[in-house]
């Protein structure tokens, strides 16, 4: 059935939006760095503002409407949304904001955007899924760009760039686990009740491994620009996008969402040269390039 044009519009609109909300993460992170913060406190910031927020939303996607009464939740269910929230959202927050300490805003948004090729490996090691060769084509492509910026980046700022490289790919390791157990979740407790819920459990995840490993006067003692760089996060690059997303994929589907998605990676790296002076060169051009050609041709051939 052919999609409504106005639908279709708003829904593309609403993707860009997202996606750019989304890269909008690393920049914050990394200012806030400056400020002196560490990678705990400044996470513990990002989800105890955030976590009203999505605590709002699964609540909010758990109410019956329209007649129906979603399904009550099992312990098997809840042990699912434990673990989903341990690796896509705590875990892999972690990681990434661990590893944005020693890389640019540029480089991580591209090691993330490897998603769906970590998604592919997954699938072949837990399921036994064949890769085509048009795909194996396409993650070649991809990585190549992923080293050619590593190799460009190692060479300006030193050896410390492997160790954020390695940090920032096991968080997308972590989320694409997540992708790849979430599906039957999804189908029983449905999209926005299961990022609401899981998000919750990473939020207080955070929290939790800030009070254990730090005192509690650090959360007091940053800089304001911290606190407020974390507010704008939790909300803005994280709750926002979010739904955004969310809307988006029920008026497109999640294949053109996914596709409009690829402006993030541009948003970031022209975000990093505008608001933190990262450098613009044709190494950085080619390997988005690479990238998001790789990512184009797996997702192509997925199909």
């Amino acid at each position: 059935m052919q999609k409504n044009p106005k639908s279709l519009a708003s829904g593309v609109l609403l993707g860009v939006l997202g996606a750019i909300a989304f890269s909008g993460k690393a920049i914050i992170v990394k200012l806030a760095y400056r400020h002196g913060v560490d990678a705990v406190t400044l996470l513990m910031l990002r989800m105890l503002f955030a976590l009203p927020f999505f605590v709002a939303i699964a609540w909010w996607a758990s109410r019956p409407r329209n007649g129906i009464t979603p399904v009550r939740l099992q312990l098997h269910d809840w042990l699912g949304i434990v673990g989903l929230g341990v690796t896509g959202y705590y875990l892999a927050s972690f990681l990434d904001f661990a590893g944005l300490k020693y890389i640019s805003a540029s480089l991580e948004r591209l090691i993330l955007y490897l998603n769906p090729t970590l998604v592919l490996l997954l699938g072949l090691v837990l399921y036994g899924r064949r890769i085509s060769h048009r795909q194996l084509v396409g993650m070649a492509i991809s990585y190549c760009g992923v080293v050619l910026v590593f190799g460009h980046e190692a060479t300006l700022t030193g050896s410390d760039v492997a160790l954020g490289t390695l940090l920032v790919f096991l968080s997308a390791v972590s989320y694409a686990v997540y992708l790849s157990y979430s599906g039957e979740l999804v189908k029983r407790l449905g999209s926005m009740r299961l990022v609401g819920l899981a998000t919750s459990v990473a939020c207080v995840l955070c929290i939790a491994q800030f009070v254990l490993t730090r005192p509690l006067e650090v959360a007091w003692a940053v800089a304001p620009q911290v606190v407020w760089l974390s507010v704008l996060n939790a909300t803005a690059c994280t709750v926002v996008p979010v739904l955004l997303v969310m809307m988006a994929i029920e008026r497109i589907g999640a294949g053109l969402a996914a596709q409009v998605g690829m402006v993030g990676p541009m948003s970031t790296i022209t975000m990093g040269v505008l608001l933190l002076g990262e450098p613009f060169t044709g190494w950085v051009v080619a390997g988005t390039v690479l990238v998001l050609a790789g990512v184009f041709v797996v997702s192509r051939a997925g199909r």
